[in-house]
């Protein structure tokens, strides 16, 4: 399946009042590198297998991604780099699209960000106030790289 997202700073904290839904997300990476990754994780009572292909245009990449108990998920964690995602994800309705916001904890507290799935590359979207400037396709925003690289020591690098 053909993932589609574009990717945005987040300028306020107008989405939690805004969010019809928060959840605490825990995730590793069994491998990555090269633009593919292997991640586990855990959001609530689901754990979640995912593997991601690289990126062509910075904005669509190929995913597959099961769903797996929540136990295979905490036993696969073993199996992890370094470096763990901790992260609360709001959930907010945006015309017939839902912006997830990701509020990053642990080695990377303060970092917050909001992503937009599309069907298609060109499509038009809603733009609330609450979304900054876009960093889609800049590498240093993704999962993988913040899970090595912690958004605290992006100043000294």
């Amino acid at each position: 399946m053909q993932e589609i997202e574009r990717k945005f700073l987040v300028t306020d904290d107008t989405y939690r009042t805004l969010a019809y839904d928060q959840s605490e997300i825990l995730q590793g990476y069994i491998c990555s590198g090269h633009g593919h990754t292997v991640r586990v994780r855990t959001r609530g009572d689901k754990g979640y297998l995912t593997i991601k292909g690289p990126s062509t245009d910075g904005i669509s990449r190929f995913e597959w991604e099961k769903e797996i108990t929540l136990q295979d998920a905490r036993e696969l964690f073993a199996l992890c780099q370094t470096g763990r995602i901790e992260k609360t994800r709001y959930l907010v309705h945006n015309g017939k699209h839902t912006i997830e916001v990701d509020e990053f904890h642990g080695d990377n507290e303060g970092l917050v960000f909001a992503e937009i799935e599309l069907t298609d590359v060109n499509e038009e979207f809603l733009r609330p106030a609450f979304l900054g400037a876009e960093v889609t396709g800049n590498p240093r925003y993704y999962n993988a790289y913040i899970s090595k690289h912690p958004y605290p020591t992006w100043d000294k690098e």
